[in-house]
């Protein structure tokens, strides 16, 4: 009989145990904390990412522009500037590497790129001659009457990490590695 009573009254306090609410709201409020700081962080990583690209897109740029400045002299002609431009490779770096990225960005591998381009019927530019071979016109393009462009591809890239490996950072997920950005300018 003193058996019976004594899971009896254990039964009853496994029931208290169960109706006791105190501490919910200090787990619930851990889980949510913890669900914000993971949304907050990605949040940041996000930013950091965007941030980076827009930095390797201006560097492109700055490459583009410094092409144009060094290689396209009103006293003398240096295009195309790929073939008549000596210390072009290093004038581009040299620009885009002037970004807050600095030495971490590079010019990609087999650019810069230069051809002459003509603006078709449907107002994109089009492909009509390698600088070995310059066309007379822009008849490949639809439009005889006009001389095409020279025109100067420079691509930056800049290897990228996200500020928090792992698997609940998004862009670690995403599996980005590198940033690649492309600029054009027109020479001549």
């Amino acid at each position: 009989m003193v058996h019976s009573r004594t899971m009896a009254s254990g039964f009853g306090k496994l029931r208290l145990f169960g109706a006791d609410a105190r501490g919910v709201a200090g787990i619930e409020f851990a889980i949510t904390g913890l669900l914000l700081a993971i949304g907050l962080l990605n949040a940041v990583d996000v930013g950091y990412y965007a941030y980076r690209r827009m930095e390797v897109e201006n560097a492109a740029e700055v490459g583009g522009q410094a092409a144009w400045k060094n290689c396209n002299n009103l006293t003398t002609t240096m295009l195309p500037a790929t073939q008549n431009c000596p210390g072009l490779n290093n004038a581009i770096t040299t620009a885009i590497q002037s970004t807050t990225l600095g030495t971490a960005v590079s010019l990609a591998s087999g650019y810069p790129a230069e051809g002459y381009y003509c603006v078709n019927a449907s107002n994109v530019l089009q492909f009509v001659g390698s600088v070995s071979s310059p066309p007379p016109n822009c008849a490949a393009a639809g439009n005889a009457a006009v001389a095409p462009g020279d025109y100067i591809q420079v691509q930056a890239t800049y290897p990228y990490q996200p500020l928090f490996p792992g698997p609940i950072s998004v862009m670690s997920v995403s599996g980005v590695t590198s940033i690649t950005k492309t600029s054009w300018m027109r020479m001549g």
